[in-house]
């Protein structure tokens, strides 16, 4: 018969030899979601910096083409220069499209944002700004 202090301390001394290993399975099933996430996480930043400098450069080339006696080619070449100062390769194959009707010109920019997985290509980002032509106006008409 065991005498109970010794029963605890077998048992103790059973328990921690079973679980030897314990931690390195556990790790390795863990650390693919772990890494997992942390790219979607990273990825998702990479997007969301790609829509940002995509919105950005359509609010600069709409703020040109706008303006008093502009025309759409001011927007397009406003929004270029935008992007090729901020863009670097946080958006790549970017596209500016400007179009009026007189009234209100919209810009649109288009391009997809870096990729953290290999041989993939990118998200698309797709961003427009809109607003009415400036023009001049006789104060009572």
């Amino acid at each position: 018969m065991l005498h109970a202090g010794r029963l605890g301390t077998w048992w103790r001394g059973w328990r921690w030899r079973d679980d030897r290993g314990d931690t390195s399975i556990q790790m390795a099933i863990v650390y693919p979601f772990v890494l997992l996430a942390t790219i979607a996480v990273v990825q998702a930043s990479m997007w969301f910096y790609a829509r940002q400098i995509a919105l950005t450069a359509a609010r600069e080339g709409l703020t040109a083409a706008r303006a008093y006696q502009a025309s759409p080619a001011d927007g397009t070449a406003r929004a270029h220069e935008v992007l090729e100062r901020a863009a670097g390769d946080s958006l790549r194959g970017y596209s500016v499209s400007v179009t009026s009707n007189g009234q209100r010109v919209q810009v649109q920019v288009s391009g997809s944002a870096m990729s953290m997985i290999p041989g993939v290509s990118g998200l698309q980002v797709s961003q427009s700004a809109s607003g009415p032509v400036e023009r001049w106006t006789v104060p009572g008409e």
